[in-house]
């Protein structure tokens, strides 16, 4: 290409370009995102299955009887594997969620409760949110729940 004809060239390049950005049916339409998407899905699949495979035909396979035993922090199992849990372990874990949570939501009041105009509304809001923890834990304690036993 002689250099008289690459400034229109890339002239017409860029009408192109306008022209099919502004025209669907010429490309850069809709479905051209969900195609990038789509391929970029295809690639990782892919990816993750080349790296199982790869995985499993370069690791040595030398299965031992010591290998095949449940391990957990260093201690060896004794007994059958079957073993009852008590039920105050999930209500305490409970409990705990419950009370994150209700530190999760005191950090954004604090902030709006900050803010010009929003005191006794929030504040309000708040003592209400705060109750109905407060209930809940009555609760669990009127049940026994909170008592080690």
């Amino acid at each position: 290409m002689e250099a008289t004809q690459a400034p229109h060239a890339v002239g017409q390049l860029t009408q192109w370009a306008a022209a099919a950005a502004d025209d669907p049916a010429t490309g850069g339409g809709y479905f051209d995102a969900y195609s990038t998407v789509g391929l970029l899905v295809v690639v990782g699949v892919l990816f993750v299955a080349v790296a199982f495979t790869a995985n499993r035909l370069m690791r040595p396979v030398a299965p031992t009887p010591e290998k095949l035993l449940s391990y957990e922090c260093g201690v060896d199992p004794v007994g059958e594997g079957w073993a009852q849990t008590q039920i105050r372990y999930y209500v305490y874990a409970f409990l705990y969620v419950i009370f994150a949570v209700d530190a999760i939501y005191l950090f954004p009041w604090a902030t709006v409760f900050a803010a010009p105009g929003y005191g006794a509304g929030t504040l309000v809001e708040m003592f209400i949110f705060i109750g109905f923890l407060a209930v809940g834990l009555l609760y669990a304690w009127k049940k026994g729940v909170l008592e080690w036993t």
